[in-house]
């Protein structure tokens, strides 16, 4: 949420619209003490700040044979390091990405000279990418910050730390400065960014119910709220969509608590993460049996039932995207250190929904 991005919130440290292409460079580590045992984990902790290079970049280094110890590649991620041992990085040049600015209209909520915050629709796409390479929020940004990027690893170019899906609307913030960027990966790689999702979802999520409780992972906390803590992965047999695991992926956790319900047929939640990964709350909600409306990969078959619900399950049947939006975003400013906590109204679309399942 590559192991892409934020999709429902995937952090992208390190990574931007495309650096200027270049000779390749190296860089060499030193495992220092109480390192980590395993390769990834132990490059992950001793790479220099400055170099910029998440977790993920290093995992498919590794898999690339681009990590090196006395000259020989080694390829697994976990493999077992030893203080003192020297592992040489071979970054190749990167590939030039030409993307255009292009006068999209934005609604920013924030901007000053190191970040902007904006309130993106649903139907936009973040980030340049094969199917889409034009229209997308970074194309948007090219234009509208103009001269007023001072450059992301030398690049004028906006630096991109999470993302949210197409299809789901909401609040993100990007970094206009080098700084800005590097502080702002920190904070949502040590999850001490606060994000809230409000998602209509199917059926109505209780404590009281058996089914919920007796599923691996899930549990209750106090006041009734939903913690759901698994590992997730790419699906086995579709690699465009999560699921799931157990023994393997990356550690998952989302919290929520029912807002309002709707004649048990449907309930508007808050959402809230303590991780962020591809599709995670999509992935999480629907494995607990309460799938996103108008979700197309996770939401099922499910449908609301027009005789409880009338115009409203007629709307959330046909509703045209998953009904989810990131509704607040809290973190402090990568330079000054202010705190800064913003809103988002739900969007038109999903706020009619809601009335139209209140009235039934």
């Amino acid at each position: 949420m590559e192991e892409p991005y934020e999709d429902d919130d995937e952090v992208a440290s390190g990574r931007g619209t495309g650096p200027a292409a270049g000779p390749g460079t190296g860089l060499a580590v030193t495992i220092g003490p109480d390192a980590p045992a395993r390769l990834d984990k132990a490059l992950a902790a001793a790479v220099p700040e400055e170099a910029a290079l998440s977790r993920s970049r290093l995992m498919r280094l590794i898999a690339e044979g681009a990590v090196s110890r006395d000259g020989v590649a080694v390829t697994d991620p976990k493999a077992r390091v030893a203080e003192g041992e020297v592992y040489h990085l071979h970054l190749a040049p990167a590939a030039i990405v030409e993307t255009l600015a292009e006068d999209i209209p934005l609604s920013v909520v924030w901007e000053d000279a190191d970040l902007v915050v904006i309130d993106k629709p649903a139907g936009m796409v973040v980030h340049p990418a094969p199917g889409s390479p034009s229209g997308t929020l970074v194309n948007a940004l090219l234009h509208h910050c103009g001269d007023t990027l001072s450059g992301i690893g030398g690049e004028r170019r906006p630096g991109i730390v999470h993302r949210i899906d197409k299809d789901t609307s909401g609040l993100l913030v990007v970094a206009k400065s080098d700084r800005a960027h590097h502080g702002l990966a920190r904070q949502f790689e040590d999850h001490s960014v606060t994000r809230h999702y409000l998602a209509v979802v199917h059926g109505l999520p209780s404590a009281t119910d058996p089914r919920l409780r007796g599923l691996r992972g899930i549990s209750f906390e106090a006041g009734g709220i939903l913690k759901i803590a698994t590992h997730l992965a790419r699906h086995r047999t579709d690699r465009q969509r999560q699921a799931v695991v157990w023994d393997e992926g990356r550690h998952a956790v989302t919290r929520a608590r029912v807002v309002e319900g709707f004649a048990g047929q449907a309930a508007l939640v808050d959402c809230w993460l303590e991780t962020g990964r591809t599709h995670q709350i999509r992935v999480h909600l629907s494995y607990a049996g309460h799938g996103l409306v108008g979700d197309p990969t996770y939401g099922g078959k499910k449908r609301l039932s027009e005789k409880v619900l009338g115009q409203g399950a007629r709307l959330g049947n046909a509703f045209p995207r998953q009904a989810l939006h990131a509704a607040s975003l809290g973190f402090d400013h990568p330079v000054t250190g202010e705190r800064m906590e913003f809103s988002s109204p739900l969007p038109a679309d999903m706020a009619g929904l809601i009335e139209a399942l209140r009235a039934g």
